[in-house]
């Protein structure tokens, strides 16, 4: 059974992944939170409103990466760099799902995987990595007389903005060709996620859209892909490799 470590664990997705666990041949072996937390000591399955697990949320990462197989990090943007390099000196796979990352942070990622499998993902959702690659194809096959906007919208506490997906399905449409793409973005209320690709061209649109409707698909999807990961050698994967999509 893989033994997963989840990192993030008092924020709204560190709670579903703890909740969604128990749906997959995963043990949760450490929950970690900022040491500043008010969940420090608390039990991880009361916090994710699930059975008590007897597993009570640290702030040590390094302890927990002794006994770790992979893992999952849903963290903050300013402390990603520490959390990649430490599980790539403890050699442990890691699932990245944190948005909004530093400037630069690509070189870091590229040292970790020499050394352990990496999955940068700014979301994980199942559905949203079919969308890119349908968005890919999409792009390659439409002429640029085709203006192209993504609309993302998000709850009302989402910081970064555009979100880590409506930018990696922009960079799914620059990859196939080089015309600008334009982002509109909607905060508010609990929105979990929506994004719309509309390409637009003379008398026709063509539009792929997702919408997340429960918070718990990104928890699952992660999960799939730490399992994934765990037995992968060291190197730099997508959402797409775990679905076996060959673009």
């Amino acid at each position: 059974m893989t033994r997963i470590v989840i990192v993030g664990g008092a924020g709204r997705m560190g709670r579903a992944l703890v909740a969604a666990a128990r749906d997959f041949d995963v043990e949760v072996g450490a929950v970690i939170a900022s040491p500043r937390s008010a969940a420090i000591g608390q039990d991880a399955g009361e916090m994710a409103g699930v059975r008590r697990l007897g597993l009570p949320i640290t702030a040590d990462l390094g302890a927990a990466l002794a006994a770790a197989d992979v893992v999952i990090d849903f963290s903050q943007p300013h402390v990603a760099r520490d959390h990649v390099d430490q599980c790539a000196l403890a050699r442990v796979p890691l699932v990245l799902g944190t948005t909004g990352l530093p400037d630069g942070i690509e070189a870091d990622f590229d040292r970790a995987a020499a050394r352990i499998a990496l999955l940068v993902a700014p979301n994980t959702s199942l559905g949203v990595t079919l969308l890119r690659d349908l968005v890919a194809r999409a792009a390659r096959a439409l002429t640029d007389e085709f203006d192209v906007t993504i609309v993302e919208s998000h709850h009302r506490a989402k910081k970064d903005a555009p979100s880590g997906t409506a930018i990696a399905l922009g960079h799914a449409v620059q990859e196939a060709r080089r015309r600008p793409v334009d982002y509109a973005v909607v905060r508010g209320g609990d929105v979990v996620g929506e994004h719309d690709v509309r390409f637009l061209g003379q008398g026709e649109e063509v539009s792929l859209a997702h919408r997340a409707t429960d918070r718990a698909i990104f928890a699952r999807g992660a999960l799939r892909a730490a399992a994934w990961l765990a037995g992968q050698p060291p190197g730099r994967y997508a959402m797409t490799d775990v679905l076996g999509i060959k673009s």
